[in-house]
C-alpha cells in the first residue's frame, strides 16, 4: 500500500512539474510580448538580451545556471525541480515568443499581459505544488533567509531591486505591467498554491516523503515566485 501510494503521487507530481514549468515559460512571453513592463528578473534577461546576441530563452537558462551556483556558499541543495526549471523554462520562453504576436493596441496588450499574469499564477502553482524542489531564484532567497537569518521581506526587497534596477538600466521594459507583477502575483499564487500542491503524507497516509525538498521557507517564498 505505501508504494502503492508513493508511485501514484511520483506519477502525478512529475507531469505536473513538467507542465508547470512549460505553462510558466509560456506565461513569461506573453508578458514579453504585452510590452507593458515585466517582473523584475525578466527585465534583467530582457535588458542583457538586447546588449547582447544572445535570445531571452537561453540567457533565461544561463541566468538560472549563475543564480543556482551561488547556493553552493548558502549551503542549499536543489531539487529535481529545481534542475528542471532551469533547463525548461528558458525553452518554453522561446517557443512562446515565436508564435505570439505583438499586440498593436493597447487594449490587446493589457488583455495579453493580464492573461500571462493568470497563466503564471496556475503556472507557479502547479511546479511548486509538485513539491519537487523551488526554482533557483527562489531558492537562493530562502536559503539566504535560512543561512544568516535576514527576514525574507528584505532579502527579496534587496535582491529583486537591484535586479530591476540593473535590467532598466540595460534597457529591459519597466512600466504598468512591472507594478501589477509585483502587486498582485503573490495574492494569486497564494490563492491556487494550496488548490494544486500535491498531498503529503500526514495528508495521504504514512509514506516516506524524502523526496520532497521544500519547508516552511519554501511555502513562505511561494505565496510571492520571484520569477522560477
Amino acid at each position: 500500500m505505501t508504494m502503492s501510494f508513493t508511485s501514484r503521487r511520483l506519477a502525478r507530481r512529475i507531469p505536473q512539474l513538467l507542465v508547470g514549468l512549460f505553462l510558466y515559460g509560456f506565461a513569461i512571453a506573453m508578458m514579453l510580448r504585452a510590452g507593458i513592463g515585466v517582473g523584475p528578473w525578466d527585465v534583467l534577461t530582457q535588458g542583457i538580451a538586447l546588449r547582447s546576441a544572445l535570445s531571452f530563452g537561453l540567457l533565461t537558462n544561463v541566468i538560472g545556471a549563475v543564480v543556482l551556483l551561488l547556493w553552493i556558499p548558502i549551503r542549499q541543495k536543489p531539487g529535481v525541480g529545481t534542475v528542471a526549471n532551469v533547463l525548461l523554462v528558458g525553452p518554453s520562453a522561446e517557443v512562446g515568443l515565436a508564435v505570439l504576436p505583438a499586440p498593436d493596441t493597447i487594449v490587446l496588450q493589457v488583455l495579453l499581459f493580464a492573461g500571462g499574469l493568470a497563466l503564471l499564477a496556475v503556472a507557479t502553482g502547479l511546479y511548486l505544488g509538485a513539491r519537487l524542489g523551488p526554482g533557483p531564484r527562489d531558492g537562493l532567497m530562502t536559503g539566504i533567509h535560512a543561512r544568516w537569518g535576514i527576514a525574507l521581506w528584505k532579502v527579496r526587497t534587496a535582491i529583486e531591486v537591484s535586479v530591476l534596477a540593473v535590467g532598466w538600466l540595460l534597457g529591459g521594459t519597466v512600466g504598468f505591467g512591472t507594478v501589477a507583477f509585483a502587486l498582485l502575483i503573490g495574492p494569486m499564487a497564494g490563492y491556487l498554491m494550496p488548490l494544486l500542491r500535491v498531498p503529503d503524507a500526514a495528508q495521504a497516509g504514512p509514506t516516506d516523503d524524502s523526496a520532497a525538498p521544500d519547508g516552511p521557507a519554501v511555502e513562505k517564498i511561494a505565496s510571492r515566485p520571484a520569477h522560477s
